[in-house]
Formats: C-alpha cells, sequence, structure tokens
C-alpha cells in the first residue's frame, strides 16, 4: 500500500486529536511531514509524537506553505475564519486537502474554495465525519435499498448536551458569530450535511426561528462575578460552576483549553481562560436553541431540532416513508425499521468504534486517503460540491432566523451570493 504524506496546519484538538492520530495508529498509511501551529507547546507535543524535523515546524500557516510543495496531502484544521486562504494556497501549490468543517463563514469562500479544488484538479474533502460512521452508513443503506419506500419527511434532533453548549458555544472558540461562524453553521452544518446525504436530492427552501434566551447577563445569579473562581456565591447550584465541571465530570474537556491537566494546571487556565469564565457574563451572541424546516425537490420535508438544553449529547432522528419508517439514536448505536406491509420491525445494532465521532474521524481519513491513492480526477462523496450545498441550507437558515422565520430559497440565495454561479 502507497503511503501517503501530508502537512497539518493547525495542532488543536481536532487536528491534532480527530485526524493526526491516523498516522500514528496506521504509520504504514500516513506520515505528516510537517505541522503548523501557533500556540508553541501544541506545536512542540505535536513534533515531538509525530517525530517531525525541526525545521518542519512553523508557528504559521502561511510560513509553511510559503514552502515548496513538501507532500500529497494537507490536513487543514485552523479555525473557521482561516480556512479561506489556506486552502486556496494549498491548491494552488498542487496538495489534496482534507478540511475541517465548515469550510468557511461566509458563502462567497465556500464557492471560491470549490471553484478553486475545480480549477487545480484537486480532491477537497470538507469533514462531515457523521457520513464514515457506521449508523448513518447503514441507515443510508437500508434506504438505498427502498425498504421504507419514499421519503416523505424526517425528524432530526440534535442534543447538544447542556455542558457542551457551555464548554464550546459559551466559552468556547465557537461563543461569537463575530469571530467564528453562527451556530447552524458552526455546529450543525454536520446536520445540514446528513439530511443532504440521506435525502439525495436538493433542498429547495428552508425557514428558521432561534435565539440566545438563556445565556445572558439577565440571567446570571445574583452577585456573580466574571470569573467563577472570584467568589461566586452560587456555587453550589449552578451547574455551569466551572471548577466543579472541569475538575470533575469534565476533567476530559479540560485538555481542550490547557496542556497541563494537573489539579494545580486546570485551575491556573480557568483564571485566565475563557473557560473560566460565568456562562452568563460571557462575550457570547450564538443561538442556544434553533429550529430549521426544509423543503426538498420531491416535496418531502424535514426539521431540525438543535438544543443546548439536554443532559444527553447525541442525534435522534425518524425518518419516515410511504412504505416504513426509521427511528434511531445515535449515541445507543442502534435504529429500528419498521415494515407497514408486514408489520415487521428490525433493530439494527451498529458496531460504532469507540474512536471520535463513532469511528467517523478515522474513517473520513482513511476513504480520503484512498480516493487519494487512486486519484484520476472527480470528487469525493463529501466534496467541497457537496458541501457547499449543504452549507447554503445553514447560511438560509441563519438569514430566515435574522429575519423573523421567512422562507429562504436556496438557488435564489446561490443566485444572489454568487457572481458566477456554477
Amino acid at each position: 500500500m502507497q503511503k501517503v504524506t501530508a502537512i497539518l496546519l493547525g495542532a488543536g484538538s481536532r487536528g491534532a486529536h480527530a485526524y493526526a492520530p491516523y498516522a500514528l495508529n496506521y504509520p504504514h498509511e500516513l506520515d505528516i511531514l510537517a505541522v503548523a501551529e501557533p500556540d508553541e507547546e501544541r506545536r512542540n507535543a505535536f513534533v515531538a509524537a509525530h517525530n517531525i524535523a525541526e525545521a518542519h515546524a512553523y508557528a504559521d500557516w502561511d510560513q509553511l506553505l510559503a514552502q515548496p510543495k513538501m507532500a500529497d496531502i494537507a490536513i487543514i484544521c485552523t479555525q473557521d475564519q482561516m480556512h479561506y486562504h489556506p486552502t486556496l494556497k494549498a491548491l494552488e501549490l498542487g496538495y489534496h486537502i482534507l478540511l475541517e468543517k465548515p469550510m468557511s463563514p461566509t458563502p462567497e469562500e465556500c464557492v471560491e474554495m470549490e471553484l478553486a479544488a475545480k480549477k487545480h484538479n484537486r480532491l477537497l474533502t470538507i469533514c462531515h465525519v457523521l457520513r464514515y460512521t457506521s449508523f448513518w452508513t447503514a441507515m443510508k443503506h437500508v434506504i438505498d435499498e427502498g425498504k421504507i419506500g419514499q421519503i416523505a419527511s424526517i425528524q432530526l434532533n440534535e442534543n447538544v448536551g447542556n455542558m457542551h453548549m457551555a464548554h464550546s458555544f459559551v466559552r468556547g472558540n465557537w461563543n461569537n458569530s463575530d469571530t467564528s461562524s453562527p451556530m447552524i453553521l458552526a455546529k450543525s452544518c454536520h446536520d445540514m450535511d446528513i439530511l443532504s446525504y440521506i435525502m439525495n436530492e436538493p433542498c429547495e427552501r428552508v425557514s428558521s426561528f432561534g435565539s440566545l434566551m438563556h445565556f445572558k447577563a439577565e440571567n446570571a445569579p445574583e452577585g456573580a462575578p466574571a470569573r467563577c473562581l472570584d467568589g461566586c456565591p452560587a456555587e453550589a447550584t449552578c451547574q455551569y460552576y466551572a471548577p466543579k465541571y472541569y475538575l470533575g465530570t469534565g476533567r476530559g474537556w479540560a485538555s481542550k483549553f490547557t496542556m497541563d491537566t494537573s489539579l494545580e494546571g486546570i485551575l491556573s487556565a480557568l483564571r485566565t481562560s475563557p473557560y473560566g469564565k460565568c456562562v452568563y457574563r460571557s462575550d457570547n451572541n450564538v443561538v442556544d436553541h434553533q429550529v430549521v424546516n426544509m423543503e426538498f425537490e420531491s416535496g418531502a420535508t424535514a426539521m431540525f431540532s438543535m438544543c443546548g438544553f439536554t443532559r444527553d449529547n447525541t442525534r435522534i432522528v425518524q425518518v419516515m416513508g410511504t412504505k416504513g419508517d426509521i427511528k434511531g439514536n445515535m449515541e445507543e448505536n442502534e435504529f429500528t425499521v419498521h415494515d407497514f406491509i408486514t408489520n415487521q420491525k428490525t433493530t439494527i445494532q451498529v458496531d460504532a468504534s469507540a474512536e471520535g465521532h463513532s469511528g467517523g474521524d478515522a474513517g473520513i481519513v482513511r476513504s480520503f486517503l484512498r480516493e487519494v491513492r487512486s486519484y484520476a480526477g472527480g470528487e469525493s462523496s463529501s466534496s467541497a460540491s457537496a458541501s457547499v450545498r449543504s452549507h447554503l441550507m445553514a447560511f438560509a437558515a441563519e438569514e430566515s432566523r435574522l429575519n423573523q422565520g421567512k422562507p429562504v430559497e436556496i438557488e435564489a440565495l446561490y443566485q444572489r451570493l454568487v457572481p458566477n454561479p456554477v
């Protein structure tokens, strides 16, 4: 098997811990030769883990991409607003690219990246990892076999989990759409993509409602300071009290914001990082709940609900067809198919990997490497072209939400935002 070589741009949580481990677990398939990461501690840890030459460790992505092409692929896991320029430069240099989602916070940049991949005849695969999990691929197989007939409607609930909501979207990197992306894009472009994957037809119109209801200053406990460690009177009763969580059940999440996960290291980080802020006194502005209604080309509909006030962190789905329906819970790794004709009920238990996103993180890397080895033109399953269409569903949902739920036509949005539609 031909070994594929790579460079990594961004050695944060997704870059270093979701995709790069594939090179450690399957060194005969993937070798990472260079890294760009502004955080010196993270950069040094990654260099040591992957035995990267010191000369190939860079503080900035533009320094790495100023070098001649040195590998087959580029894995780009910079922050959302830093995807566009390195992607265009890497394509120009001739790299195939595995790009973390979302592609970009703006639809214009998404389409430009799609066109650039076609221009340079390179793969640009977006990390919609749900497509590569056993749960969704097994369900897609049942649907494609026609076992539930034609899809009439889908209900998909994304239960974000209250502590995941607080960590990532109130205190964390995706808490403010001005510096990252709207939550429907940052968190739920996965879901827009999986709906497109299941339906396998264009979404034509979207409407949406949602708001930031809870995580704001007027809901702070009386006397709550800016930081949890500054003497909060609600320490015993607040579910979001940072030390209680990050030193307890959420200790694993502390590694997202500090390399020193000792008691002293976590406490030190909570005194200085955003993760020690009161959730009611952060600079967040993204929604904490949102619903999206969609109509597809055939007339089928879908309803998506994302909420940050749930105990479980999972997705629950019901796919309703003309001959049967499917009900599933991703956390439980099973779904049930009910045949309306025979009244037979079949429960399918999938063998989900313990790796990230139920095996989706490793799955997309494995699939991408196969496509790179055999590349002769064409696009991948989660190509930029496919991803742009599902991203537009998220952009349309946010536009609708900001306009009191007014429906947005996807094609009209595309025509309006893209100077030269393809």
